[in-house]
């Protein structure tokens, strides 16, 4: 089976891509693509995968926008933290649509049923089918964190968090009470636990909540700068690529 992934994570493409490994050696990983213009360009010029799959939120913007631009000759898998895009995936030639963190078990049974629809949009029936099954099905984020304390432990709640950050190798949640804990899992770890629409992957340092935003200043090469409202005195840049991203989950 040929597969091609359309991820602007590296650590998410990085695990597809073992899970696919892991469950077939034969599957070949034509590329991993992390914007919607690579992709369009890909697709445009090369013959069509046996399936895409696809992460909604690209580098450039959403994946839906590829749809429009060029045509998907091949069933797709959508690989997502944000479950208000399932209605519109069954829109185009959607087979499944996969929540982060992608379960070995749900995307083997999604690849199987590749075969019997390659080339060909879905029935209507199954599409439903789908709906039903996801409509029934809850995603569940982290809500608090269980900290060792020197004579016990301490219950800290996600609304209690201001930001996450990474400093010497250590995570740190900085607290509203100014408070700084620093606990053992990563930055990496903590973004696919955490409520995307509470909390969004600044850079490669910081994880913010949407209630830490101070103020929004436009910066040098498309970038944005961020002030935080507990720490003025720390700056966190939001790249170019995120910019849209960023900007999209605080318009909501």
């Amino acid at each position: 089976m040929k597969i091609l992934i359309l991820e602007d994570e590296k650590h998410n493409a990085s695990r597809l891509k073992r899970i696919l490994l892991e469950s077939n050696p034969d599957v070949e990983i034509l590329g991993i693509l992390e914007t919607v213009k690579i992709s369009v360009e890909w697709l445009r010029n090369n013959p069509a995968p046996d399936v895409i799959l696809m992460d909604i939120r690209l580098a450039d913007g959403l994946s839906f926008d590829i749809f429009s631009q060029t045509t998907v000759a091949c069933p797709v898998i959508f690989t997502t933290a944000y479950d208000e895009y399932a209605v519109r995936a069954f829109k185009v030639n959607s087979l499944d649509y996969l929540l982060k963190p992608i379960d070995k078990d749900e995307l083997e049974q999604a690849l199987v049923r590749v075969k019997p629809v390659k080339n060909n949009y879905l029935k209507m029936t199954d599409i439903q089918g789908i709906l039903e099954q996801f409509q029934q099905s809850t995603t569940s984020y982290r809500r608090r964190f269980l900290i060792p304390v020197h004579d016990g432990y301490m219950s800290i709640g996600t609304n209690e968090i201001s930001f996450i950050y990474s400093e010497f190798k250590l995570t740190h949640l900085f607290l509203d009470s100014g408070k700084s804990i620093c606990i053992q899992q990563t930055l990496d770890e903590l973004e696919e636990e955490l409520d995307p629409e509470l909390f969004f992957r600044g850079n490669r340092q910081i994880i913010l909540s949407v209630d830490s935003i101070d103020k929004i200043y436009n910066s040098f090469n498309g970038k944005l700068k961020i002030t935080l409202k507990k720490d003025n005195q720390k700056e966190v840049f939001i790249s170019r690529e995120k910019a849209p991203l960023f900007k999209a989950w605080l318009d909501k």
